[in-house]
């Protein structure tokens, strides 16, 4: 904790801002039920919030913690007992797994809450830049202690791997790399191909006594190969970017192959057959490809 006597320095937090923030204590002290109101509103939008505040005795003892931490954030004391409460905080929250965009999302409507208030109690510009600057600075400071506890559960995880577990931690993350690099590789030779198919399949259409009808079905068959292929190559570049893999984008390229031979089959009778065996796996596809749709959607949501 040594680190947060310099925190209102790093923030160039002086004392005068404390004492702005102490003046504005009773206005904020009368608005701390209806912030109380509207934040309960806000946090349950999340989605998650009842799978931590699970019945009405915790919610209680929440809002009271809440309250309590929203008229002390103007108390014009903050000293390291302050930051050592706030700390304290942001252990509760890696203790029970709140995920840490939660705090920033919930931070988000304090901040705006406030300067609204502000906003609607303007009298003199000068001592309202002043205001809102002061606001910001305790706002930023409490999030930055509270997600040093994050910060700080990683940290203490990783040093407490031993050297070889690091070594081999590092090695694995390096080799993951270029894996991810050659994976980009050999999906841009998959669209080189799949374009000298789509190329190919005109030549046949236009050159070879192939029927018409088949022609074009091929041509059409290609062409969603393709597509798929460029959209894979998309979903490959936000992946090294920092996005999750995106295996539903391979499960597009499956069922694109499987629908062009469809749409070849199709035009032929003594392929009945194989055409059943192809309709139902490329149902098994649809079904997964929704699936991961489903489970992409529920862990943004989280």
């Amino acid at each position: 904790m040594k680190e947060y006597s310099q925190l209102k320095e790093h923030y160039k937090f002086s004392k005068e801002e404390a004492l702005i923030l102490k003046k504005l204590q009773p206005r904020m002290e009368n608005l701390a039920d209806t912030f109380i109101d509207e934040f309960y509103d806000y946090i349950w939008g999340f989605g998650k919030t009842a799978s931590y505040l699970k019945n009405t005795d915790v919610i209680n003892r929440h809002k009271i913690k809440i309250k309590a931490w929203f008229i002390n954030l103007f108390s014009g004391q903050y000293d390291m007992s302050y930051f050592l409460y706030l700390y304290k905080i942001g252990e509760i929250h890696v203790r029970i797994g709140l995920p840490t965009h939660y705090v920033n999302s919930a931070f988000t409507f304090v901040r705006t809450f406030i300067l609204r208030s502000i906003e609607e109690n303007f009298e003199n510009k000068e001592q309202h830049v002043k205001e809102i600057n002061a606001i910001e600075k305790i706002i930023d400071m409490n999030l930055d202690v509270l997600t040093s506890s994050y910060r700080e559960e990683e940290l203490g995880k990783f040093l407490s791997l031993s050297s070889s577990e690091k070594g081999i931690l590092s090695s694995l993350k390096k080799f993951n790399s270029y894996i991810n690099y050659f994976l980009a590789l050999a999906l841009g030779l998959v669209a080189f191909f799949a374009i000298g198919l789509f190329v190919y399949d005109i030549y046949l259409l236009f050159f070879t006594d192939i029927k018409i009808e088949k022609g074009i079905l091929t041509v059409l068959g290609s062409l969603l190969v393709l597509w798929a292929a460029i959209e894979l190559i998309h979903e490959e570049i936000k992946h090294l970017q920092g996005s999750g893999f995106a295996i539903g984008a391979f499960i597009m390229l499956a069922m694109a192959a499987l629908i062009r031979k469809v749409l070849i089959y199709s035009l032929s009778s003594e392929k009945a057959s194989e055409l059943l065996i192809i309709a139902i796996v490329i149902v098994a596809l649809a079904v997964s490809y929704w699936l991961v749709g489903i489970k992409k959607k529920d862990s943004y949501n989280q």
